[in-house]
This record gives structure tokens, C-alpha cells and sequence, in this order.
């Protein structure tokens, strides 16, 4: 007996200023979304009318099990990083 799986994956692309996101649910496709590269995505970005960008071509992050995940990434990579340049003098004093 075969087994299905319910399969959800999201392909991204980041080419400045725009994000491209092909998304595919239960082996529908979804289509493609573009957004800038600022945003968040959400499933009413998607249109069937929409290509996507080549797998291989400049710009490919990676691919996602989930629309959530995607934007947890997004929102990581746009999230400032704290500056740990001097931060060992400062423990160095505390310690």
C-alpha cells in the first residue's frame, strides 16, 4: 500500500528590493508571490498567473516547510544583530 503525504514547501528567492516565493499545498501549486524585501509573505500574495524564478539562478535561499517559517526567517534576517565586538571587556568587568 502506498503511502501520501500531505507535501507543503516554499521555494525562496531574494533579489533586491523583491522577495519570490513559489509555494506548493497538498501537491496543488500555489503560484508565486513578490513582495519587497521588507515584508512578510501571506497566502493571498500567491497567484497561479505568476512564474517563479529558476532554481538555480542568482538569488536562491532555500527552500521552507512552511509559509511561518519562511517569515521567521525574514523577520531574523531583518532583525539588527547586537554588536559582540567589545562584549567580552564588559563581562570582564562584571565577572
Amino acid at each position: 500500500m502506498p503511502l501520501y503525504y500531505q507535501v507543503m514547501g516554499f521555494a525562496l528567492w531574494h533579489q533586491s528590493p523583491l522577495l519570490y516565493c513559489a509555494g506548493t499545498h497538498e501537491y496543488r501549486p500555489m503560484g508565486t508571490a513578490i513582495i519587497g524585501d521588507q515584508g512578510l509573505f501571506e497566502p493571498r500574495d500567491f497567484s497561479q498567473l505568476r512564474s517563479s524564478p529558476a532554481r538555480g539562478r542568482d538569488g536562491f535561499v532555500g527552500y521552507f516547510a512552511s509559509l511561518n517559517e519562511v517569515n521567521q526567517f525574514l523577520r531574523q534576517k531583518s532583525r539588527p544583530k547586537p554588536n559582540r565586538r567589545n562584549s567580552h571587556r564588559i563581562l570582564a568587568t562584571f565577572g
